[in-house]
């Protein structure tokens, strides 16, 4: 039996005719789901992505920081500069130094007392200071295998002020009474030392006025510079003193008509003391306890007082006696001597045979040999016989030479307006010029 089963047409056709469809549906599907997360990217613009940030560098480490230090101090006596140099330097390096400095300064004449600054980049030696005197100093530094040596003048800032006082007791405290220092007294002294006396000739009721550089370091007072111009009235009678360089020759004082305050002999050897015993044929002596001549000055003063040389000179006797102490004798010119006794000690580089400038350090007031206390014996000779210092009238130095008189006048007469004005100076800052006068 045949059986040949044919299923219905019209089932096979719906059924071909839904497949399709089907196919279509499921890529559509597929499509959608392909599309969809393109359409919910951020957009990025053409110009973000192009200045889209560069990945990041790590930063180069911290470049390490030079450690400066400043050691300031004084020179104590005994100190030398392997002491001071040595942590820095070898013994070879040291005797190097001392090599290389002596035609500068010779390390050998450090001296007790002055300044110096020791400069250091991490514990390593830079720079060394050392303040000669006022006005220089000595810069030492390191450059590779060798020393950079200098003398420098010291930079200060000055400023110019006026000082004016009157006269109670004496110059040293009418100037401390204005607020200013006993070094300014000084130096008025030393300035008007050829015609006044500060230890003889002073009143009450005398008067100064002076025209002076204050000098700063750094920003801080550092003492005097020069004095420019000064006037002194003593016992009615006016001194004035205007400081010029005449050509070549030194910086100087002079009065208004242009003569040199300098004369040869200075009227004391002390700038401030008090008379204890005068010039007198007759005296009866405190020790010996006998009448004797006393044909000189004697000065007391406090014991280590600076004694000065009254004038240029040469050195002809240095030494001890029993009744002298000690002493020295100086050769002026071919008429007069002076001879300082009873000395505690010799100011340094004194001896036979020196040459000595007038106002030059000698020595220092004591009491050696036959002396009661501290004081000085001050004699004066001329062509041999003794003669009183006080009553000796020294020539004056030259004038204003003739090719600079104009300008000095001109020079003098400015200084003066400055000096008697009432209004306050006008104070300038620079650089300390060159040659001060004193300290």
């Amino acid at each position: 039996m045949d059986f040949d089963f044919h299923p219905p047409k019209h089932s096979m056709t719906r059924r071909r005719k839904k497949a399709p469809k089907l196919r279509i549906w499921l890529l559509l599907a597929l499509i959608t789901l392909l599309l969809v997360p393109l359409f919910l990217r951020p957009t990025v613009t053409s110009t973000e992505a192009n200045t889209a940030a560069p990945e990041a560098t790590p930063a180069p480490p911290p470049i390490p920081e030079i450690r400066k230090e400043i050691i300031s101090g004084t020179i104590a006596s005994g100190d030398t500069i392997s002491g001071l140099l040595g942590g820095y330097f070898s013994a070879a390096e040291i005797h190097t130094l001392n090599k290389q400095c002596k035609p500068v300064f010779p390390l050998s004449r450090l001296s007790a007392g002055q300044p110096y600054r020791l400069c250091l980049s991490d514990d390593d030696f830079e720079r060394f200071e050392y303040d000669i005197d006022r006005d220089e100093q000595l810069i030492i530094s390191r450059e590779a295998e060798t020393f950079s040596i200098e003398k420098i003048p010291i930079p200060y800032t000055t400023e110019t002020a006026r000082v004016r006082g009157v006269i109670e007791s004496s110059l040293f405290e009418a100037v401390t009474e204005t607020g200013e220092s006993e070094v300014l007294a000084m130096n008025l002294a030393d300035i008007f030392a050829w015609d006044i006396d500060f230890i003889l000739d002073i009143r009450k009721g005398d008067s100064f006025q002076a025209l002076v550089e204050k000098r700063y370091r750094e920003g801080q007072p550092a003492g005097y510079g020069r004095i420019l111009a000064a006037e002194f009235t003593n016992q009615g009678t006016t001194f004035q003193a205007f400081l010029y360089k005449d050509g070549d020759r030194r910086l100087d004082y002079y009065d208004a008509d242009g003569r040199s305050l300098r004369k040869a002999f200075l009227k004391a050897p002390l700038s401030f003391s008090r008379i204890s015993s005068g010039f007198t044929m007759r005296r009866f002596h405190p020790i010996t306890k006998t009448w004797k001549s006393h044909p000189a000055i004697d000065y007391a003063a406090p014991r280590g007082t600076p004694i000065k040389s009254v004038g240029d000179g040469v050195i002809i006797k240095k030494g001890y006696t029993r009744g002298n102490g000690n002493y020295v004798k100086i050769r002026h010119n071919s008429s007069y001597e002076t001879i300082y006794l009873h000395m505690k000690g010799f100011a340094k580089g004194i001896a036979k045979g020196k040459r000595v400038a007038q106002g030059q350090r000698i020595g220092y007031v004591g009491s050696t040999g036959l002396a009661t206390g501290p004081h000085l014996c001050f004699r004066m000779y001329k062509n041999g016989a003794p003669v009183n210092p006080n009553r000796v009238k020294a020539p004056a130095t030259k004038p204003i030479s003739g090719a600079s008189r104009a300008e000095f006048d001109i020079h003098a007469a400015k200084l003066m307006a400055e000096l008697t004005d009432q209004a306050p100076v006008k104070t300038a800052s620079a650089q300390q010029a060159e040659d001060p006068v004193k300290d």
